[in-house]
C-alpha cells in the first residue's frame, strides 16, 4: 500500500480504543500478571512482529524476574484473511519444564495462539499463559481463550498498537477500525 492509501484509510478509520484507554489496559494486564507469575520465573516469548507494541510497553512493568525471547508464527503476511499457518522464527530458548508467558497483539479467530500453545506444550513447558493485547468479539467460540486479556474489541478489520492494515499503521498507539469493515 502506498502512503496515500494508508492515509486514506486513516482518515477514514473508526477510533475504537484511545493512546490513554489503551495504556490503562496495559497497565492493568501487567498487575494482572504480576499477581499470577511474581514467583516464578517464567519465560515471556513475543509473538513478532503484532506483538512489539505490546510487549515494549508491557515488560517494563512487570516487576519480577523474567526471561525473555520471541518467536515468529503467522497466517496473515500482508493479507487480511488467514491463510496456512507459517512458522518463521522459533523461540532460542528452551520452553522445557518452565512456565511460559505468550504475548500477542489479538486473539482473532485463536487458530495461531492455538497452535502456539499447542507446539509449546510439546516441547515440554510445564504451563502456557497468554495475553493479548485485544480479543476480537467474533460472536462463536474460538479454539483457546486468553489467560489475559487488555481490551475487548468488535468484529471489525482493526488496526494500531501493534496491529496492522496491510503492512501499515501498526506504530499507532490508539486502536482503529477500518471504515466499513
Amino acid at each position: 500500500m502506498n502512503p496515500q492509501e494508508a492515509k486514506q484509510i486513516f482518515a477514514e478509520a473508526d477510533l475504537l480504543c484511545s493512546a490513554e484507554e489503551s495504556a490503562l489496559a496495559v497497565r492493568r494486564v501487567a498487575a494482572e500478571i504480576t499477581t499470577r507469575l511474581a514467583e516464578v520465573n517464567p519465560l515471556v516469548l513475543a509473538v513478532m512482529g503484532g506483538a512489539v507494541i505490546f510487549t515494549g510497553q508491557l515488560l517494563p512493568q512487570l516487576t519480577f524476574p523474567l526471561d525473555f525471547d520471541y518467536l515468529h508464527v503467522t497466517r496473515y503476511g500482508d493479507v487480511t484473511t488467514g491463510g496456512q499457518l507459517a512458522w518463521i522464527v522459533e523461540p532460542r530458548a528452551s520452553v522445557a519444564g518452565r512456565v511460559v508467558l505468550v504475548v500477542d497483539d489479538i486473539l482473532d479467530e485463536g487458530v495461531t495462539m492455538a497452535a502456539i500453545i499447542e507446539r509449546l506444550r510439546a516441547q515440554g513447558a510445564s504451563e502456557v499463559l497468554s495475553v493479548v493485547f485485544a480479543d476480537k468479539n467474533l460472536g462463536r467460540s474460538k479454539p483457546v481463550a486468553a489467560d489475559f486479556v487488555g481490551v475487548h474489541l468488535p468484529n471489525r478489520y482493526v488496526f494500531g498498537f501493534g496491529m496492522d492494515v496491510k503492512g501499515a499503521w501498526r506504530n499507532l498507539p490508539a486502536v482503529y477500525a477500518v471504515k466499513g469493515l
